[in-house]
């Protein structure tokens, strides 16, 4: 059985794999979902999950990030309940990496997979990334061989026996396409640059805080608390918008997930395409969010307080 928060298209793709083991997907996957009336995931809750259904479950699988709410799980606390309950546990970072502080091996996570052209920018249909803990060395497994993943010194010899390199490289299937891995370094050069994780995260911090306190001050915003109490009817009630994203830093990367209400009225697609015209880049997701998350790498205080400004006038114009 596997343990897993909702995510799309996570949510097929582990389905999928879990049919190609000749299980049905739902009893074999537990899925973690909020609280009723509540966006986000409690610690609490996740480990009590795994606390009770421990002994059943194979593998824990979560997002560092998830992609909607931006909610950062606690990794660490985590990966050592799953750990104490025998399980492995697995990571996908497509929205951590470059965003938020990692420590794999030191959390013992066990693999986790990831993508390179979200914050590490490295451009749609950059190279993946994979980390495989050391301890799974010496153990052998089975596992699907690709010449790419042979140990290079006999690769070339092309012999009948794979003999895969250690740690995740052993995974690797072919050689990677030469123009995505030269924009992962060129945009890993700015990172080393930039001083690595340590520094970046403490200027994300300051923007992202910066963009929050601004939008908390919105004549639009409504508290997350207070949205029952505004729209107690799915529909009905005056435009406006409230931030799903948690509001303690420590539980949170770059990105700010703002859910415009009332919900399902087509209000976030009108004010999506007033912030487009306004020059404000976010990324949209049906079917109410708007994801906006200053870059600390190249944006800057300004680029929040014109984007708050120009949420304001869209609005203005709506109403």
């Amino acid at each position: 059985m596997k343990l897993a928060d909702t995510g799309i298209p996570r949510q097929y793709a582990i389905a999928s794999q879990v049919k190609a083991h000749d299980l049905d997907p739902t009893t074999a996957i537990i899925e973690v979902s909020p609280r009723e009336g509540e966006y986000t995931l409690r610690e609490e809750d996740i480990l009590e999950i795994i606390a009770t259904e421990g002994p059943s479950i194979a593998l824990v699988l979560f997002s560092g990030v998830q992609y909607y709410t931006g909610q950062w799980f606690p990794m660490e606390s985590i990966t050592r309940k799953a750990k104490e309950q025998g399980c492995i546990c697995g990571w996908d970072l497509a929205h951590a990496v470059g965003n938020v502080p990692l420590a794999l091996h030191d959390w013992n996570v066990d693999f986790a997979v990831w993508c390179t052209y979200k914050y590490l920018n490295a451009s749609p249909g950059g190279i993946a990334g994979l980390f495989v803990h050391e301890k799974w060395d010496n153990i052998v497994l089975p596992k699907f061989a690709g010449w790419w993943g042979h140990e290079l010194t006999t690769r070339f010899e092309m012999p009948p026996k794979f003999s895969p390199i250690l740690g995740a490289q052993g995974f690797q299937q072919s050689n990677p396409c030469i123009l995505a891995l030269a924009s992962l370094l060129g945009s890993l050069q700015l990172f080393k640059e930039a001083g690595m994780m340590k520094p970046i995260r403490e200027r994300s911090l300051r923007l992202t805080g910066t963009l929050e306190r601004l939008l908390n001050k919105s004549s639009y915003f409504v508290p997350p608390d207070e949205v029952r109490q505004f729209y107690p009817q799915p529909g009905r009630g005056e435009p406006g918008f409230t931030i799903i994203t948690p509001s303690d830093a420590s539980q949170r990367g770059a990105q700010l997930s703002l859910l415009f209400l009332p919900v399902g009225t087509g209000l976030m697609q009108k004010i999506f395409t007033g912030l487009s015209n306004y020059g404000v880049i976010g990324d949209e997701r049906e079917p109410d969010v708007i994801r906006l998350a200053p870059a600390p790498l190249y944006n800057t205080i300004g680029d929040c307080e014109q984007a708050v400004h120009y949420l304001e006038e869209a609005f203005k114009a709506l109403i």
